[in-house]
């Protein structure tokens, strides 16, 4: 059976002492009481929750899955998961972050982040249910009306309801401009919709009273295209003017998709026959209120793989220390036992330390992030906002592409320490592959991040907000470019982002030429960029570290293992996972003609 130790000691390593959370809140007069005694008690007892609550019905979700009723479309989640989620509300965590003018608790998206980054590590399945709520919660915000924030907002707040993203539909993924489901306006203002969607994830579930479907439809006299689409709140239960459940809305689970992983998460076949909605947004234009609920769900996905990754190392590890399998090619190790265990094997401790680089740089990126977030929406400063907003833009493919595709490669690693063992579902490793896997596919696959990336965010502007980045990258190299302990960490970034500039405006020129030429690239552009961004992070974990060793050193101190831990994690990742750009700069400048001039090759 797995165990799961959440990662307290690393998450305030990150905000306290890499990026200084707790002062840079102070700018924000919404979070400026938020301290880091404040931030540590809540992040302590999130971890309690996930570990205690959540983590037990991990595997136990996983193999009796969900069951539907096809005679009254209702759903029945594993064992013990709507008791857990009761605690969960119970707690206060749906509300953490929301606002207090819903009832929310006001602490800052930061903090909720942590709370989600070991709720996806202690159960994946379980944390999409709630995790969902938030992206609804998000786009109601936005561009609710009054009506509709009054109506959806405490209950969403509160955890009472949940709420769901009802896009795809079964002749259309990502072509969302292919959709055909149908809003006809009625006499009393409202609509009804009538249509079909597929992979709504959460789409039906016994945990709340009332889902809070937030659904993408056509009005009758639509645009084709993208250009024609409108979002619409559909809730389950209607709901009457006192804030009471009333009639039931015909908005159905017709079944529940058979899949890889995260069995313990309804994977809804929703059909709509004729269901009261109301609008969200201006008509035709829902694709923009719905992206605010689809960019908190990337972002949300690359937490789901950070967590997977943090979780699969450490029981990997703990694996590693304990097996034991031949001698060390060194020499004998462990002399009282018959054979060392096997973590002196150099190739199983590249497989931990990938996993352990790619969890502990995930991390930061997302508290990054998030970070910015909370100055997006809260600081004072109209330039900073727009900045922070800028930056999260260009940095929300990177998370959910890059940390979901090394989440794929840590699993796999850590599944391969365990051997034969790492095959055999008791062990629980198998369970994190498969449940990993959907993370690199739903909420716009990994290649489509890509070509958002390359396409929209870095070529759309010119580069300019790349350039935003990479300034930050040069403040860095400036401020420790003559140390020459820092050398091994600064001058690889240094000579990426010269790198990148150059690689960038060479694909843009091509791209100009020849469009399939972004399109060959993209994916190979998304994990340099996004070695990029973790090398940066890397880069300051490492400058805290060094200088913590140094004031101890100075106060002749023993020296805290964590910050020599950090350094040797630094120290393998620039050199046996950085390297990896040089070759996706040659692979990516090979361009597309080897890919699309293969018609024989592909008959």
């Amino acid at each position: 059976m797995p165990t799961y130790n959440p990662p307290v000691r690393d998450m305030q390593f990150v905000l306290h002492e890499v990026l200084n959370v707790a002062e840079e809140l102070k700018a924000l007069p919404a979070h400026a009481e938020t301290d880091a005694d404040t931030i540590n008690a809540v992040i302590e007892e999130a971890g309690k929750f996930a570990a205690e609550v959540t983590f037990p019905l991990n595997i136990s979700g996983d193999e009796e899955g969900c069951t539907l009723d096809k005679t009254t479309h209702e759903v029945k989640t594993p064992k013990g998961f709507k008791e857990a989620y009761g605690k969960y509300v119970e707690g206060g965590w749906p509300a953490l972050s929301c606002d207090p003018a819903f009832g929310g608790q006001g602490l800052p998206f930061v903090v909720n982040q942590c709370l989600f980054e070991m709720l996806n590590s202690a159960n994946q399945a379980w944390t999409m249910y709630p995790g969902l709520s938030h992206g609804a919660y998000e786009a109601l915000v936005a561009h609710g009306t009054d009506e509709q924030k009054k109506t959806y907002l405490p209950k969403l707040t509160s955890g009472e309801w949940t709420g769901t993203m009802c896009l795809t539909e079964p002749h259309c993924g990502t072509d969302l401009g292919l959709l055909r489901t149908k809003a006809e306006p009625q006499p009393d203002g409202t609509y009804r919709i009538t249509g079909s969607k597929i992979f709504i994830s959460a789409g039906e579930h016994d945990m709340t009273s009332n889902i809070i479907h937030l659904v993408l439809a056509r009005l009758p006299d639509a645009p084709k295209g993208s250009k024609g689409i409108s979002l619409f709140v559909v809730p389950k239960y209607k709901v009457k003017a006192d804030g009471s459940l009333g009639d039931r809305n015909p908005i159905f689970c017709a079944g529940l998709e058979h899949k890889m992983g995260i069995h313990g998460n309804a994977t809804a076949q929703i059909v709509i026959e004729g269901a009261t909605g109301t609008l969200v947004g201006e008509p035709n234009k829902g694709l923009a209120a719905m992206f605010v609920m689809m960019n908190a769900a990337r972002l949300g996905v690359g937490n789901q793989s950070l967590g997977l990754t943090e979780v699969a190392y450490q029981n990997a590890l703990a694996y590693a220390k304990d097996r034991l399998q031949m001698r060390s090619l060194s020499g004998v190790k462990a002399k009282d036992k018959e054979a060392d265990p096997i973590i002196v094997h150099p190739d199983v401790r590249k497989m931990l330390l990938t996993a352990k680089a790619y969890a502990e740089g995930g991390r930061a990126l997302q508290i990054f992030c998030t970070l910015l977030l909370d100055k997006e929406h809260n600081h004072p400063d109209e330039k900073v906002r727009k900045d922070s907003g800028e930056l999260v833009a260009l940095l929300t493919p990177i998370v959910k592409a890059f940390i979901t595709d090394n989440g794929h490669i840590s699993t796999n690693a850590c599944m391969q320490v365990f051997g034969g063992h790492g095959f055999i579902k008791e062990w629980g490793m198998e369970q994190f592959v498969r449940d990993n896997r959907i993370n690199m596919i739903y909420e716009g696959t990994n290649t489509i991040q890509s070509l958002d990336l390359l396409g929209r965010k870095v070529l759309g502007n010119n580069g300019a907000s790349l350039k935003k980045f990479g300034k930050l990258v040069a403040k860095l190299v400036e401020e420790e470019g003559v140390n020459e302990k820092m050398a091994e960490f600064i001058n690889p970034i240094a000579m990426l982002g010269d790198q990148l500039t150059k690689f960038t405006t060479e694909i843009g020129f091509k791209g100009f030429q020849n469009p399939d030429e972004v399109g060959a690239a993209a994916v190979d552009y998304l994990r340099v960029a996004g070695h990029f961004v973790f090398g940066y992070l890397f880069a300051r974990m490492a400058q805290v570290a060094l200088r913590q060793i140094a004031a101890a050193e100075s106060e002749g101190k023993p020296t805290d293992p964590f910050y020599v831990a950090k350094l040797q994690t630094a120290r393998f990742y620039f050199a046996k996972l950085f390297p990896e750009t040089a070759t996706l700069m040659r692979t990516a400048r090979a361009g597309s003609k080897v890919l699309m001039d293969t018609d024989a090759a592909l008959a």
